[in-house]
This record gives C-alpha cells, sequence and structure tokens, in this order.
C-alpha cells in the first residue's frame, strides 16, 4: 500500500466526499482553510494527484470544460484508494506523534530576552490566536446554519479547542511574566564563554 502524505491524504478525503477536478479541489481546501494544516500550492496538489493516479489510487471519471477554459480532468477513487485512506486515518487517529512544532521550542529558549519583550511577543501571538478563534466560531455558526452535521467538520471544532488552550495559557503566562510571579533573569547571558 503506498504510504500518504498530508496533501494526498486530504485529496483522497475529498474526492471520497465527490468527484471533483484538482482545481476544484484546491479551492475548497482554501475555503475549509485546511492550507492551515496541509502545506499546498495549486502546484504541489496537481503533482500528488498525478502521483495518486499513477499508483492506482484515483481514476479519471470525466471530462469537464466551461466556456473557453481548458479542459477539466475530473478524478475519482478507487476500491484501493480507499483502503490506503483508511489505513492512513486509522493509523492518524490512533497514535501520538511529535510533529516538531516551532513554538514549544521558542518558549523554551524566550528566558534569552528581556521578559518586557517576551510579554510584547506573546501579546501578538495571543492577539493573532485570538482572531483565528473569532473565525472559528464565525465558520462553526456557518457550519450549523447549513445544517452540515458535527461529525463531519470535527477539525474545525478541534483545531478551536487547541487554539482555545493556547490563548488560556499565554494569557495566564503573560500574567505571571507581568506580576512577576513567574521570575525572569535580568539582563542577557554572555555571548562569549568565560574562561
Amino acid at each position: 500500500m503506498p504510504q500518504l502524505n498530508p496533501l494526498a491524504f486530504s485529496a483522497l478525503g475529498m474526492l471520497i466526499d465527490a468527484p471533483m477536478h484538482p482545481y476544484e479541489m484546491y479551492q475548497l481546501m482554501l475555503v475549509r482553510r485546511e492550507d492551515r494544516v496541509v502545506k499546498v500550492s495549486a502546484g504541489s496538489l496537481y503533482r500528488a494527484v498525478e502521483r495518486l493516479a499513477r499508483d492506482g489510487l484515483i481514476v479519471e471519471s470525466a471530462t469537464e470544460r466551461m466556456g473557453n477554459r481548458p479542459e477539466r480532468t475530473v478524478y475519482t477513487v478507487t476500491d484501493a484508494g480507499r483502503d490506503a485512506f483508511d489505513e492512513s486515518l486509522e493509523e492518524m487517529l490512533s497514535r501520538s506523534v511529535n510533529e516538531f512544532p516551532e513554538f514549544p521550542l521558542a518558549i523554551g529558549e524566550a528566558h534569552n530576552l528581556p521578559a518586557e519583550r517576551v510579554v510584547e511577543l506573546l501579546g501578538a501571538r495571543l492577539d493573532a490566536i485570538r482572531d483565528d478563534i473569532a473565525w472559528y466560531d464565525t465558520a462553526m455558526v456557518r457550519i450549523a446554519a447549513k445544517g452540515k452535521p458535527k461529525h463531519v467538520v470535527l477539525n474545525v471544532y478541534y483545531s478551536r479547542a487547541m487554539l482555545a488552550a493556547e490563548a488560556d495559557w499565554l494569557a495566564a503566562t503573560i500574567d505571571e511574566l507581568r506580576s512577576g510571579e513567574l521570575e525572569w533573569p535580568s539582563g542577557r547571558p554572555s555571548a562569549t564563554p568565560q574562561t
């Protein structure tokens, strides 16, 4: 069974929902904001679709033309594609993987900056996260208004919950830094080693 990268997995998931052409898939990924969890460009998606077709996980099912636009090939998932998707999905749901995010690395080195600067930077991050939370809140209202069942958009609820947890942590850490409850080194460590 071919190993699916996140972009190929996402493409298969969309094609399981409905046959479509790669440009439509790309637009849908942007609307769903999947570009925040999967590194994607139009070109990378087209290459992923080509690999899925080459591996027999999807097949061409139709060709469409709208006006003077070029023909677009519509793809659908094969049984092998569905099996590969299911296998990858089960593995991703069942295991915990360190995905090497940058923020824990940065926060582990934050003591190398003055507390005031850390408060400023964490405050900027908190503002950005609160904007993201507001976007998710709006999306959840729209989803409910469209009558979509929660089970097909669990990723939206999960992403919002993770952002809310980070926002709470950031706000508490900023408060601790401002109040002095969180002790912080004064001054910067020397850049030259002592002999």
